[in-house]
């Protein structure tokens, strides 16, 4: 095979606007000198050290996502009150959010070529170990492109994990009202998976004063609520059921 034949089967076989990562290519039997050629030639232009996209390709932030994992193999997903506004549970929020939020293991780092490179929004990194890294995660399609996401359970979890520092209880409530059809063994999962005492709590606090019916269907005693008392904000309410203090908003 050409290098010509070569080039245009491989642009037959990914899906547009996703970026092209060296090492990948490499891996397939597209040598760096080859990719070499194909930059020089006008086939792929360079966003980046070890990244490139199809020339004239509209690429978003989902498209270096998908290459992330599908191509990387790096365990990162969109999370928190950005993977609840792409499933339609922050009506409230800002419609076009500046900012992504993106979750993956403590010690994973974004790429050179996707922190310096600008994007539709701005991608932030959290990194986490509230959850394991492949646990509640859905599909997510756009632009023809799929890529991994936090189910809405694990995104309101991935919610009061930044609260109240980065993100507030009273919208970590109103997030919570609308989740009001998970399943109860797909709570009762995440939940007993859950590494953090403060948000195991906090959840419940929140899912029992929406009055949702899959509350009723949780075993809370094989959850780990910890021992003492947690000062969530300060001059808060103090809730005994779950020893925590809370915003009196909430109350």
């Amino acid at each position: 095979m050409n290098n010509g034949t070569k080039i245009n089967q491989l642009l037959q076989d990914i899906p547009a606007g996703v970026v092209l990562l060296s090492s990948w290519l490499s891996a397939r039997g597209y040598s760096y000198e080859l990719q070499q050629r194909y930059r020089k030639s006008g086939w792929l232009t360079s966003i980046g050290k070890g990244a490139m996209m199809r020339t004239g390709d509209n690429i978003t932030l989902i498209g270096a996502l998908y290459s992330l994992q599908n191509q990387a193999g790096i365990m990162i997903h969109t999370g928190g009150r950005t993977a609840m506004g792409l499933q339609g549970l922050a009506h409230y929020l800002e419609l076009k959010p500046k900012e992504t939020l993106l979750f993956a293991a403590r010690g994973v780092k974004l790429p050179a070529w996707l922190v310096h490179k600008s994007w539709d929004t701005q991608p932030v990194l959290i990194n986490s170990s509230l959850l394991p890294p492949e646990t509640g995660l859905t599909d997510y399609t756009e632009g023809g492109l799929t890529i991994k996401i936090s189910n809405p359970v694990r995104a309101m979890l991935e919610c009061l994990e930044m609260s109240p520092e980065r993100f507030s209880l009273d919208e970590a409530y109103q997030l919570m009202e609308g989740l009001s059809f998970p399943i109860p063994e797909v709570v009762q999962s995440l939940l007993e998976q859950c590494n953090s005492v403060k948000v195991t709590r906090l959840f419940l606090f929140l899912a029992k004063k929406a009055g949702h019916g899959w509350f009723d269907h949780l075993k809370t005693e094989k959850l780990n609520l910890g021992k003492g008392k947690r000062a969530i904000v300060p001059d808060g309410v103090f809730v005994p059921e779950y020893q925590i203090t809370v915003p009196k908003s909430l109350l």
